[in-house]
């Protein structure tokens, strides 16, 4: 009488391959980082994520020398967030804001980005 040898246990990891890994989601809602406002009067204006408010809107701001998008209350639907952030406290000045993106040049690694080209 013949026994089947029991079956090995299969990682899942080898069945699907290493190209179907999935990445990890990144581009969280955090003061610093960089979105486009897709609806209302700053419609296709840059804007940074300066404070939480809770769990819908966010404060925003430009700094308005920059973008010219003023220091303002926003949901979050209305914002498309980017891949780039820059260093800052929750609830930081402007100044603080400007200076910070001019030490990450976060203005100018999205003006390089295809997605800033096509807008």
């Amino acid at each position: 009488q013949a026994t089947a040898a029991s079956p090995q246990p299969v990682d899942r990891l080898t069945l699907r391959g290493a190209a179907h890994f999935a990445a990890m989601f990144t581009r969280f809602v955090e003061p610093g980082r960089l979105a486009l406002i897709t609806y209302g009067p700053c419609a296709g204006k840059m804007c940074t994520i300066v404070d939480i408010v809770d769990q819908k809107r966010v404060v925003v701001d430009g700094p308005e020398a920059i973008t010219g998008v003023r220091r303002h209350m926003m949901p979050v639907k209305r914002l498309s967030l980017t891949d780039l952030c820059a260093k800052i406290p929750r609830g930081a000045r402007e100044k603080t804001l400007r200076l910070a993106l001019e030490k990450d040049e976060v203005m100018k690694k999205w003006s390089e980005t295809a997605w800033a080209k096509k807008i």
